[in-house]
């Protein structure tokens, strides 16, 4: 069975985003600094995603429409 490569990336931003509050957790205070660049990217990899996917909705949407006013 071959599995997909986006399938496997999918995954990668809650596992960052894990592995910082793991970090953030059961770290001594002077080191936990570290752990928050990880989970601010995975958070910010979602967001992203996120609105790309309602652009590309959206500009569908809009070609739907276009279509539909031609006829």
């Amino acid at each position: 069975m071959k599995i997909d490569k986006s399938f496997i990336l999918s995954f990668v931003a809650p596992i960052m985003i894990l592995v910082s509050i793991i970090g953030l957790i059961s770290r001594p205070n002077h080191k936990k600094i570290f752990y928050l660049p990880i989970g601010l990217i995975g958070i910010f990899i979602i967001l992203e995603k996120d609105v790309t996917r309602k652009l590309n909705r959206q500009r569908m949407l809009e070609k739907i429409k276009s279509y539909r006013k031609v006829r």
